[in-house]
């Protein structure tokens, strides 16, 4: 509740240079406008796969109206990275890219030393997964803006906690809401979503439908 807190207070400045949630609502409005027809939100952490989740069911479930939305994809790297990379490297540019990036972990593994060298990794000796993590999550945004000439927003967050998910639970849903309003939906029903409720209904039997 107190990162939600906070998220209300800074997501409610009314100057947009103080408000990185308008100011990203707006970059995904203007991705749209100018063609582009999905968003990619990738983490870099297995355990934020679920919150890439609930952005696609945020995002799909209140934008996605009338035809005048982004389609929300969620990808975990670097896993998702040798199902998908060749496609965001040298793919249809249909899509832009929001990278999520947790400035501090929480707990860390130092790579130690292997006296065979079976993997030829001793390289990393000494070095922290989180460390190989932020290079992974460098190199290829560098490889998807420069040489795949992706557009690629970066979304930083300084530690992933209690008070850190509150933040980003609040900041999404504001920005969600401006994003619809941007496009003229209503971000707060889901019309479409109730028919296929009732055709199942109907099939099942369920009096009334």
């Amino acid at each position: 509740m107190e990162g939600y807190r906070l998220g209300k207070e800074e997501c409610s400045k009314e100057n947009l240079e103080e408000n990185d949630c308008y100011r990203y609502a707006i970059i995904r409005h203007e991705e749209y406008k100018n063609g582009k027809k999905m968003e990619m939100f990738i983490t870099y952490e297995p355990a934020l796969t679920q919150l890439g989740e609930w952005f696609k069911q945020l995002f799909g479930e209140s934008e996605g109206k009338e035809g005048k939305s982004l389609f929300p994809v969620s990808l975990t790297f670097s896993t998702d990275l040798h199902s998908l990379g060749q496609f965001i490297q040298e793919g249809t540019k249909c899509f832009f890219e929001t990278t999520l990036k947790i400035k501090e972990c929480d707990v860390d593994v130092f790579i130690p030393h292997d006296e065979e060298n079976l993997d030829g990794l001793n390289y990393l000796e000494g070095k922290s997964l989180s460390f190989v993590n932020e290079k992974a999550l460098e190199g290829t945004v560098q490889a998807h803006t420069e040489d795949g000439n992706n557009d690629n927003v970066i979304l930083e967050l300084d530690k992933m906690d209690a008070k850190g998910l509150g933040y980003l639970f609040y900041f999404f849903e504001r920005a969600c809401a401006v994003s619809a309003y941007l496009n003229g939906v209503n971000p707060f029903d889901q019309p479409g979503v109730e028919i296929y409720k009732k055709n199942m209904f109907h099939l099942l039997g369920k009096p009334g439908f």
